[in-house]
């Protein structure tokens, strides 16, 4: 029979392996005022919708199943819907089968990551690391070659087809 003191440990130990195994390193705080993109609340909320607000701004979470971006099978990149800065590659998505889209790595530099203890389990939070905007959470049990799923919130991203993308520069 477990104690609490057994469950403690146990729950540790689990967290703690979660991160060895996705390979996060250092967590880095996702604090206001931290990031190359700073903007007060009432500024991000002009300039995103509603949805985007509650998803990127609060840490809400889209219905699964409600995002465009679910089956968006194009070439192409994948942008923070906050400031613009490419995340994923179309290369790396895959259908998980969990109504969100799902990639297996982000690009270089593109992401932060925070532990989340909210809702009663110890989750590693996704963020974009320019503006800090959280897209989702990533998961140990994606497909090869990464083993991890980037569970990621479609409304938190845009998609931009490689054509339309190739030769601009970011603004």
């Amino acid at each position: 029979m477990m104690n609490r003191r057994g469950l403690l440990a146990a729950s540790v130990a689990t967290f703690t392996a979660g991160f060895l195994a996705i390979g996060t390193g250092p967590l880095l705080a996702a604090t206001p005022g931290s990031f190359t993109v700073s903007r007060s609340k009432d500024e991000w909320r002009s300039l995103l919708t509603p949805e985007q607000f509650s998803i990127l701004r609060e840490q809400g979470t889209e219905r699964p199943g409600s995002s465009a971006l679910l089956a968006e099978h194009r070439k192409g990149t994948f942008s923070c819907a906050g400031c613009n800065q490419a995340l994923f590659s179309s290369d790396t998505k895959f259908e998980s089968g969990t109504g969100w889209p799902s990639f297996w790595a982000p690009l270089d530099n593109a992401v932060g990551m925070t532990r989340d203890a909210s809702h009663g389990m110890v989750r590693v939070e996704v963020h974009c690391s320019r503006c800090g905007g959280h897209l989702g959470h990533v998961f140990n049990d994606g497909p090869r070659p990464t083993g991890l799923r980037y569970c990621m919130n479609g409304f938190a991203m845009t998609f931009t087809p490689a054509a339309a993308r190739s030769g601009k520069a970011d603004p």
